[in-house]
């Protein structure tokens, strides 16, 4: 009888459990009988000689202590041995010495103590649980956008909770200048770093990164999601202004055109969301000269000097175009640097009849195939007098061109030079 007494309190033990988040059913039957295991161990000074049977969705507990049968009074340890009579008595009416004799255990009957003490261990190995749970979910998602409800807002820091409840914490240095939050404000961010010091995750969340920017054009640019268009390089001052280079794989589709949208309707959202921080994007190449052109566009370039190995360019501007280059409080070349991986110098063009009587490659289409003033321009050549200056071995050589074609441009863009 005792047995059919003791099992709805087992049933009642595991109900408060049975329904968790984040722990599959193998996973908490090992919870419970490694819980039960301590506890017993505690109990008899050892488990080995135990078998714990767990079916924790019926609420069946069944424990079996493995006794040695030993001759009626030469019992050491009862932990660990059972007399002969007692064995018979025990059910086993054909128990010899030096068996095994194996006698049911009713948990119950070690009192309110006992079930407590099991309650607590198993509370603790749970919470354990979930917070690994948590760790391991998020530490996968580092990078990955993630959305929560403000909860807290301090001097240093802002609250966040998931759908979970989940914490989440956004620093005042992951946030960007101008942000304002109001309790139960849905916040979007990245998780930039996930810590479990002491088994204690840290989620730290950041709206800053160049990777914040990136899932935002992810998520509004379909081509981008799909993997048509490839985001090559970021660069942000978090709030102020950004440059972003992307690439297409479809020479259908014009990348900067597919992450603009018609009218600005694609980055709109992306300029609302970061505090109307302005993005320039621009085309991808590998060419560094075109891409620091392109990365310091608007501006127009003069002539420009690459020098790989040191990872520097020098660029030559007429005068009218250098605080252009350097954009409001140094952000345009600051960017552009930071985008092409290049420490760029910028210098102006001292040689005013060729500021004043210049002309830029683009204007010659009409007597030049454009494959040759693109190969012209990678090169750093931008304008007529920047080509006219450079040796005609030198154009040969890194344009790829054949000398007729050469003596041709030098030709063309001479007669323009003439009185």
């Amino acid at each position: 009888m005792a047995k059919k007494e003791a099992t709805p309190n087992m049933v009642e033990q595991f109900a408060e459990f049975k329904e968790l988040k984040n722990i599959d059913k193998t996973t908490m039957i090992s919870v419970l009988e490694e819980s039960f295991r301590n506890v017993l161990a505690k109990m008899f000074g050892t488990d080995e000689n135990l078998d714990v049977i767990l079916n924790p969705d019926k609420g069946d507990v069944q424990i079996f202590q493995n006794l040695q049968v030993v001759p009626d009074g030469e019992v050491e340890d009862p932990n660990l041995q059972i007399s002969l009579s007692d064995a018979r008595a025990d059910d086993d009416p054909e128990a010899e010495v030096g068996e095994e004799h194996t006698k049911e255990i009713f948990f119950e009957k070690f009192g309110r103590r006992a079930i407590l003490t099991l309650r607590q261990t198993l509370q603790s190995k749970i919470l354990d649980l979930q917070k690994a749970a948590v760790y391991d979910k998020f530490k996968e998602l580092e990078g990955e956008l993630v959305s929560g409800e403000v909860y807290q807002t301090w001097s240093r820091e802002t609250l966040l909770l998931d759908d979970d409840k989940n914490e989440l914490l956004l620093p005042k240095s992951e946030s960007i200048p101008g942000d304002f939050f109001r309790k139960g404000e849905t916040v979007r961010a990245v998780v930039a770093n996930v810590d479990n010091k002491n088994n204690n995750p840290k989620i730290t969340v950041s709206r800053t990164s160049e990777a914040f920017l990136r899932r935002l054009f992810e998520l509004e640019v379909p081509e981008i999601h799909d993997g048509l268009i490839n985001i090559r390089a970021v660069a942000r001052i978090p709030g102020e202004r950004a440059k972003i280079a992307v690439e297409s794989y479809d020479d259908r589709i014009d990348p900067v055109g597919a992450c603009v949208g018609v009218k600005g309707s694609r980055i709109h959202g992306i300029v609302h969301e970061l505090r109307n921080e302005n993005i320039d994007v621009i085309s991808y190449t590998s060419n560094p000269s075109l891409f620091i052109q392109r990365a310091l566009s608007p501006t127009r370039i003069t002539s420009i000097r690459i020098d790989e190995d040191e990872k520097k360019a020098e660029v030559i501007l007429r005068p009218d175009q250098v605080s252009l280059a350097i954009g409001k409080n140094g952000l345009n070349i600051k960017l552009a640097s930071m985008l092409t991986g290049y420490v760029i110098d910028v210098y102006r063009d001292t040689d005013e009849e060729s500021v004043e009587e210049d002309i830029y490659l683009d204007e010659f289409k009409d007597e030049i195939d454009e494959w040759i003033i693109d190969a012209l321009k990678n090169m750093g050549c931008i304008t007529a007098k920047s080509v006219l200056r450079t040796p005609r071995e030198v154009l040969i050589e890194k344009a790829d061109l054949e000398e007729d074609t050469v003596d041709n441009i030098i030709r063309i863009l001479s007669a323009e030079f003439e009185d």
